[in-house]
């Protein structure tokens, strides 16, 4: 009945308005009223239209600017995906470049291989490599980098290879003092750090020494790079000093690694 009511009231302002036209003159009495009584009104329907004009101009920018707020934010993880894979690649690069210019100063033949896996248990300090016996790597290898010694190879299979790495407890390598050639025996002790076994007290060794391989033990060649001295301890009682090192492989990122082949296996390989 309102909208009937209002439908109405439009219609006769409209045709007072009609009749209204015919006079030019604007003290026609009709026209006056429809006038004063349809204004109000067009004034109401305009600013409606106007304002739901600005609600749906509004609408539409947010929408757009949405739209384009997300291909800004897709453009921006495109490129940071971009700039990642970059860094990672000029970081592989480094160091493949470090194992190449060991490689090349080494007398030895190497074989490269990746880290592809660690052994999950606490005890045991061990990784597994992607070269096997079909790439001519053996039980008992020496795995080494350019900073230094990594481990040995103690399992095999056709394609992998489980290396124990220089910090298991299980690990022992024969080396010396670099500065006073004093002899013992590395071995892991924990997660950053290995013991300098069996030195003697009278034994010149102090902290900051270079330890490096003796190339006694048949495993490792003589002069690789073990790490560097921490502590020194000469208790009172005991033949022995306690040695602490810190190895120079930082064995949290280990990724690509080389395993040293014997030099018998080099000689046959080059024919001499």
């Amino acid at each position: 009945m309102v909208i009937l009511g209002v439908i109405i009231f439009i219609a006769a302002n409209i045709f007072f308005l009609t009749v209204s036209s015919r006079n030019r003159t604007s003290s026609f009495l009709p026209y006056r009223i429809s006038l004063s009584l349809v204004a109000p009104l067009q004034e109401i329907v305009i600013r409606w239209i106007r304002f739901n004009e600005n609600i749906w101009n509004h609408y539409f920018y947010l929408v757009t600017a949405a739209k384009e707020n997300k291909q800004i934010k897709k453009a921006l993880a495109d490129a940071e995906a971009k700039l990642n894979q970059y860094e990672e690649l000029t970081l592989a690069n480094q160091r493949l470049r470090r194992l190449l210019d060991f490689k090349k100063a080494t007398p030895r033949e190497v074989i490269a291989a990746e880290v592809i896996s660690r052994d999950p248990s606490p005890w045991f300090k061990t990784v597994v490599i992607n070269k096997g016996k079909n790439n001519g790597v053996e039980k008992g290898y020496p795995v080494v980098m350019s900073e230094g010694i990594v481990g040995q190879i103690i399992e095999i299979s056709n394609s992998y290879a489980k290396v124990l790495l220089l910090i298991d407890r299980n690990s022992a390598v024969d080396g010396v003092v670099q500065r006073s050639r004093a002899r013992g025996v590395v071995k892991g002790a924990a997660e950053t750090q290995c013991m300098f076994e069996y030195l003697l007290r009278k034994h010149d060794v102090h902290v900051g020494d270079m330890i490096v391989t003796s190339g006694l033990d048949g495993v490792y060649p003589k002069g690789l790079s073990i790490g560097k001295v921490v502590t020194v301890d000469r208790p009172h009682a005991g033949i022995f000093q306690q040695v602490s090192v810190a190895p120079f492989v930082d064995f949290e990122k280990l990724e690509e690694v080389v395993v040293m082949l014997p030099p018998l296996m080099q000689d046959m390989e080059t024919g001499r």
